[in-house]
């Protein structure tokens, strides 16, 4: 801005003013010139005519104003005549002696009609630009043109060259600026939309869709930076549920863009927007124009106008290795043979790459373990954060030598780590990625009774990968409404995408049944949710477990694309008996137990887990060692559990 523009302005408004403060006295001295007892002196009090009211110089604030929203001559004197009470003194007292009545010390529409040059009635229309835009107001219920006028707050300090954001946005918006930097990829959807923005004529609605929430906002505030336009941000859950709230905060809006430009990002966050919000979405972006863009997890259906859809995804593998080597190698600079391994494993934004930079430089301080395993570390506390609400993370705690299965089963275990550990090597390295995506992801079904070891067995995988292990409750994840499970996956998904988690589903045959035959809508729906799933399944980067108690039950085109399959047989009595041996910590002290008898206990692992809990429970409260006598007791009470009669073959010579 021009160091002199500050005063240059303050003369042309204070001369713009004095031209309509001149019209209201010439039009009071027509006034008292009428009155009879003043006929002889109507010459006296006559006021010469005004010249037509010379136009603002284009770069003064009242100038740029009247060509943004159109004004007439007379809008703009209308304009003036409600500024000059406010910022001249001597306003009032002429509005008074115009009004020709002390106590109506204000503007109206009928004194501007009266008074000032080229009136025109459809100033007064609500559609007009006075209206419309709001740029003054009436101050009571009154006639059209009786009401006292008000000039808008935030239009007067325009007018002096005073620039704010509408004290009414506040609340709702929040300043966005770019800083940083972006990966190839994501810069060019910012130079996308820089020309999409720079076009002239109509703006597109811009969506932006995908799970990298902060990569979404760095584009926009990049993009707005590159046009050099303000962004502003309104997060989904704080859009006005009212029609007239809803309406207000358009009309400010669009108004504060055509006074000072600016981009507006509507953030729908990290999580699929809930119904509610989805209606306000689309009601507020189907009114807007110019520069909106709508940031989503996912993509969202607009009816109501065009629409550009980009899918962000987060940087691709050599992008994050570029960047991890830009923030790493000061740190430690001997992790680049890790950095394969880690960019396998964790999809990170370069949001959460910094994060985790910024997280290893104070923890390296504080303790001696190695660099790498530290980061690794770090970088799955990263990941975890979308997930931890999504599902539930088991502790590991369980080793390989607490899991008691037959030989071939194990080693259908270690092929099964040994596939997440050499992914990248496979898939990347030796091409195997680039004949297509699909089937890349690593899937496992483990099935069995209950008890039989299936989820100990993917605490093992977890702990030898050093991964994170997340239960999905299916209870909470299928739905009843068309659209709804399909939507729960999807986030459970693009959360676990990002730490490369194992997913765990429970009892996966509620969800991943046999597919019907279509009779219905709800059929048809319910179909929609396997396939939906199988895809995600196969393009999962990850590790995905489901167990099942009857594998009968599941879908024979979903069986076939599970890469391995593993039965997890009811222990017999020698392996019982090596669950026996391994089951009591060696700090539990112990006296006198017999493996062998205890073996035929006909339970599964987690029952014999229940009853030396149990057992050890009751030794602790008599203050001994846990004993048989104990165990017969947890024995009984595990069996009344199960609705079993313990037998005298099982029980016979424990005490």
């Amino acid at each position: 801005m021009n160091p002199d523009w500050p005063e240059t302005n303050q003369r042309s408004l204070m001369a713009a003013l004095g031209m309509v403060r001149g019209a209201l006295e010439q039009h009071a001295g027509k006034a008292r010139a009428s009155e009879p007892a003043q006929s002889e002196a109507r010459t006296k009090h006559d006021v010469p005519e005004q010249d037509p009211a010379p136009a603002p110089p284009d770069n003064s604030a009242l100038g740029a104003l009247c060509a943004a929203f159109g004004l007439s001559r007379f809008e703009r004197d209308v304009l003036l005549l409600c500024a000059g009470v406010e910022l001249d003194s001597s306003f009032a007292a002429c509005c008074a002696a115009a009004h020709g009545d002390s106590r109506k010390a204000y503007p109206t529409f009928g004194l501007a009609l009266a008074a000032l040059a080229e009136p025109h009635w459809s100033a007064l229309l609500p559609t007009a630009a006075l209206r419309h835009w709001r740029l003054l107001e009436f101050v009571t219920a009154d006639s059209l043109t009786t009401s006292p006028l008000r000039i808008d707050e935030r239009i007067l300090h325009h007018l002096t060259g005073l620039s704010y954001l509408d004290e009414r946005l506040h609340g709702l918006l929040e300043p966005l600026h770019f800083s940083g930097e972006l990966p190839p990829s994501h810069a060019a959807i910012v130079r996308r939309i820089a020309a999409l923005w720079s076009k002239r004529g109509p703006v597109s609605l811009i969506e932006l869709f995908g799970e990298d929430d902060t990569a979404k906002r760095a584009i926009v505030a990049a993009a707005s930076s590159a046009v050099g336009i303000p962004l502003r941000v309104l997060q989904a859950s704080n859009i006005p549920a009212s029609l007239a709230e809803r309406e207000t905060f358009i009309r400010l809006w669009e108004r504060e863009t055509i006074l000072h430009g600016g981009a507006l990002l509507i953030d729908c966050g990290t999580e699929s927007v809930a119904p509610e919000n989805s209606v306000f979405v689309h009601a507020l972006v189907g009114r807007m124009r110019g520069a909106v863009v709508v940031a989503t997890p996912e993509s969202l259906r607009h009816q109501d106008r065009p629409v550009i859809k980009i899918e962000v995804r987060r940087p691709a593998v050599a992008e994050q290795q570029e960047a991890w080597r830009n923030v790493i190698e000061p740190l430690a600079p001997n992790l680049n043979g890790q950095l394969d391994s880690l960019t396998s494993q964790f999809s990170l934004g370069l949001h959460s790459i910094h994060a985790a930079a910024t997280e290893l430089e104070e923890r390296l301080d504080e303790t001696e373990e190695e660099a790498g395993t530290l980061l690794w570390d770090v970088c799955r506390d990263q990941a975890r954060r979308r997930l931890d609400g999504l599902a539930q993370r088991i502790e590991l705690t369980a080793a390989w030598d607490d899991l008691v299965l037959p030989e071939p089963q194990r080693q259908v275990l270690r092929d099964i780590e040994s596939h997440v550990r050499q992914r990248f090597q496979v898939y990347e390295r030796w091409g195997f990625a680039t004949k297509g995506r699909r089937g890349l992801g690593i899937s496992a079904l483990f099935s069995g009774a209950s008890g039989t070891g299936k989820t100990m067995a993917g605490e093992v995988l977890a702990g030898r990968l050093r991964l994170d292990l997340y239960r999905i409750d299916l209870s909470s994840v299928v739905s009843k409404y068309i659209g709804e499970t399909e939507k729960n996956l999807r986030r459970i998904f693009d959360a676990a995408e990002q730490g490369g988690a194992i997913l765990f589903f429970d009892e996966a045959d509620a969800l991943f049944g046999k597919r019907s035959e279509v009779k219905d809508s709800h059929d048809r729906y319910a179909n929609i949710e396997v396939s939906y799933l199988l895809q995600r399944m196969e393009s999962y980067r990850g590790l995905a477990i489901l167990t099942t108690n009857m594998k009968s039950a599941l879908d024979p085109a979903f069986l076939r694309r599970i890469r391995f399959v593993i039965q997890f047989p009811f222990p017999d009595a020698c392996q019982r008996a090596e669950i026996w041996r391994r089951i009591f910590p060696a700090e539990t002290p112990t006296e006198g137990l017999d493996a062998k008898k205890l073996s035929r206990l006909n339970v599964a692992g987690g029952n014999i887990r229940n009853i030396a809990l149990n057992a050890a429970f009751v030794a602790a409260d008599a203050r001994e060692p846990v004993r048989m006598t104990h165990l017969l007791r947890a024995a009984r009470s595990e069996y009344a559990k199960l609705e079993k009669a313990l037998t005298e073959s099982e029980i016979g010579g424990w005490t």
